[in-house]
């Protein structure tokens, strides 16, 4: 009887620790773009910037009908810290967002927080320097969080959907697991995880892919 019961404990508690391991498909796999700051810009900041009525220049076509311009700006943090050629990303928006890396927050003096791109309500003030003039942004910037797009019919590959939250492997140099990573659906979307430089240089990835973990 008492054999019983201490195998029934020990199967007992593998299975519990079974919960806690993950489960996945390594065909599963996502390709992956390293994000560096950059900026989007209302036209009533372009005009500031870069004179009225300017148009910003294509320079690459990316993925959503977005696309990286020619004309960069420089960032200035508090007490006058700056980061010059950050890149302008079209087309214009409805208010103006810059993206940086925990490492850049450093270097400007400010405190980003961590957000979904759009979603600026109490996110850190910045000031943007053009060839024209200087646009201050009383909240904007925000370190980028990880995520993945993907088209509808990518997320019924996977068996996931819009705003899922999954965690990603790496099998790269330093390998890992990047956790909290939500799912963006989108007919305008080509399959790809973004992340930031700080996150690539910590894991070490430098064009391998990585497998989604549900």
């Amino acid at each position: 009887m008492q054999e019983q019961q201490l195998i029934q404990t020990i199967v007992k508690l593998v299975t519990e620790q079974l919960k806690d391991v993950d489960v996945y498909n390594p065909e599963h796999k996502v390709p992956v773009g390293i994000s560096a700051r950059h900026v989007h810009l209302c036209r009533k900041d372009i005009d500031i910037l870069f004179g009225p009525g300017y148009q910003l220049t294509k320079k690459k076509e990316l993925m959503g009908g977005q696309f990286a311009s020619q004309e960069c700006v420089t960032l200035i943090g508090t007490k006058l810290r700056a980061i010059e050629n950050v890149r302008i990303l079209g087309p214009e928006r409805k208010q103006s967002q810059v993206e940086v890396s925990a490492t850049d927050t450093i270097r400007l003096g400010i405190k980003a927080p961590v957000r979904l791109s759009g979603d600026l309500k109490g996110s850190a003030p910045i000031a943007l320097a053009g060839p024209k003039g200087v646009v201050y942004l009383e909240e904007g910037c925000i370190v980028a969080k990880r995520h993945i797009h993907m088209s509808p019919a990518d997320a019924a590959r996977f068996g996931v959907k819009d705003r899922q939250v999954v965690k990603v492997r790496f099998e790269s140099g330093r390998g890992g697991i990047l956790e909290d990573v939500p799912i963006r659906v989108d007919d305008t979307f080509t399959l790809e995880m973004h992340i930031d430089t700080d996150e690539a240089n910590g894991l070490g990835i430098s064009g391998e892919m990585g497998i989604i973990i549900k």
